[in-house]
């Protein structure tokens, strides 16, 4: 373990689809990595302008979900080396706190030979997260469909439809879950409740059997978005409106304040997507940036090297050609 050193790369995901509140996710071709080694006292290298701010001691996230493996486990590791590069944006609706919890759970497990199984992993990621879906997503790939009681998470893996590709469109703001849930109500009817039950049992089924003309229908709610959308100017308009562009369609992004849209790989409409999602988030005032992403059909990729076989290269350096930024 001493000669160690894991590198872990875990996807990004959304969340929710548009009616499976907490319940629904998906894992992006959007990375973290997280590097792990034992040392003699423990340091960080984070990378990227997304680090910035994070804590650089014992506080850190990484440090603490690795330490409740050790604990787990039943092993003693105080002192450990953590790297990170993120090309996840934080708080944005893309699973960022959610890829660090399962890279920092896979990478110390890795670390000390791999004790814990992946269900036990997932555990431990919903009680960090809160919520099974996104944690999910980016533990297990594809589309994940899952429940937790607040004491077991439980979940089915669905391969995503080959032709299926996103569209997300990332405003310049940030917008903290604890905010985007404090805009919901604390009741709702039960009319609503029936509707977003149907929708979100249609999206799993078209999700599951390929059928995605029936998306476009499956990915309506009553249950978070309406509420969610006054935080974001121009949300409302592309929920409604995108799939008259080519999508298939339309949802915010966990929460938020991403928008994502469902495409048809072999849409020839995307150029014409793409400028409305970015035209109508413009026209409300809001900057933002567009990406392409495949659904990601693995979880965490993890390599373990030798440190007296390998050369001492930085975590940036041991990626470089990965990264998107």
């Amino acid at each position: 373990m001493n000669n160690r050193r894991v590198i872990v790369k875990i996807p990004a995901s959304t969340a929710n689809l548009g009616p499976g509140f907490d319940t629904l996710g998906m894992a992006l071709s959007l990375y973290a990595w997280i590097e792990l080694s034992v040392c003699e006292r423990t340091e960080f290298q984070l990378y990227g302008d997304g680090m910035k701010g994070l804590p650089r001691d014992k506080s850190n996230l990484i440090y603490k979900v690795a330490q409740l493996v050790f604990k787990e486990a039943d092993v003693t590791v105080p002192e450990i080396s953590i790297s990170m590069y993120s090309d996840i944006p934080l708080t944005r609706g893309l699973g960022s706190s959610a890829s660090a919890i399962v890279g920092a759970l896979a990478a110390a497990n890795a670390l000390i030979g791999s004790p814990l199984t992946d269900h036990k992993l997932f555990q431990m990621a919903t009680a960090l997260e809160g919520h099974p879906d996104n944690v999910g997503a980016s533990l297990f790939g594809g589309i994940v469909v899952s429940a937790w009681d607040g004491e077991r998470a439980d979940y089915v893996r669905i391969e995503p439809p080959r032709q299926l590709e996103t569209l997300v469109a990332i405003p310049a703001f940030q917008l903290s879950t604890e905010k985007a849930r404090h805009a919901l109500p604390s009741q709702i009817s039960m009319a609503d409740a029936v509707f977003n039950v149907g929708r979100s049992s249609l999206l799993v089924a078209a999700l599951a059997s390929g059928e995605l003309s029936i998306i476009r229908h499956a990915m309506k709610d009553r249950l978070h978005q309406p509420y969610r959308a006054a935080l974001i100017p121009g949300m409302a308009n592309i929920l409604e409106h995108a799939v008259e562009y080519g999508a298939l369609g339309a949802a915010l992004s966990g929460a938020g304040p991403t928008l994502i849209a469902f495409v048809d790989s072999n849409c020839d409409r995307k150029s014409e997507l793409e400028q409305f999602l970015i035209q109508t988030l413009k026209q409300a005032g809001i900057a933002a940036e567009t990406l392409w992403l495949s659904p990601c059909v693995h979880g965490p990729q993890i390599t373990i090297e030798n440190m007296k076989e390998q050369p001492a290269l930085s975590l940036l350096d041991r990626i470089k050609g990965e990264v998107t930024a």
